[in-house]
């Protein structure tokens, strides 16, 4: 047997894995594989346990949404129903007003015309006394006019008693 180079590599390999056996290589790898491993699936594990909760998350925060549109909605729809409503209270109130303001109006359009009228009987009232005074002037002489004063005064008399 011929020892050459491949005899003596191969008498460090053996060596070499006696030594790795010896300080029991393979199981500290296998350890820290396991211990990787495990690490790595508890890290799976809460990936898994935070996307749960996400998903719950976001559902509820849906359901809030939802909820805040239907509420959003409602309100929306009272606040158009009000307004619906003081819409139709201020077009009533107006034509009250407008009710109220024409009669006033008609009213004091009936009191100028009666007052129109009086003014225009007593106008020809007084052009008639006027007249007649006139009248009576050019025709009575002093004694006529004496007389008629007295006759007058005895009607005046007469129904103050």
């Amino acid at each position: 047997m011929a020892l050459d180079a491949t005899f003596y590599a191969f008498v460090g390999l053996i060596l070499f894995l006696a030594l790795i056996v010896y300080l029991k290589v393979p199981g500290m790898v296998a350890g820290a594989l396991d211990t990787r491993a495990d690490k790595i699936s508890n890290e799976l594990a809460e990936a898994k346990r935070l996307r749960e909760e996400a998903q719950g998350l976001v559902a509820e925060y849906q359901r809030k949404r939802k909820d805040a549109e239907a509420e959003a909605a409602s309100i929306v729809a009272a606040a158009q129903r009000e307004a619906e409503m003081l819409t139709a209270e201020a077009r009533q109130k107006t034509e009250e007003y407008v009710a109220r303001r024409t009669a006033l109006s008609e009213q004091k359009i009936k009191q100028a015309e009666s007052d129109a009228i009086n003014a225009v009987r007593a106008a020809a009232v007084d052009l008639a006394i006027s007249a007649a005074e006139k009248v009576l002037m050019a025709k009575a002489d002093a004694g006529a006019q004496e007389a008629l004063f007295r006759k007058a005064l005895g009607e005046v008399k007469s129904r103050l008693n």
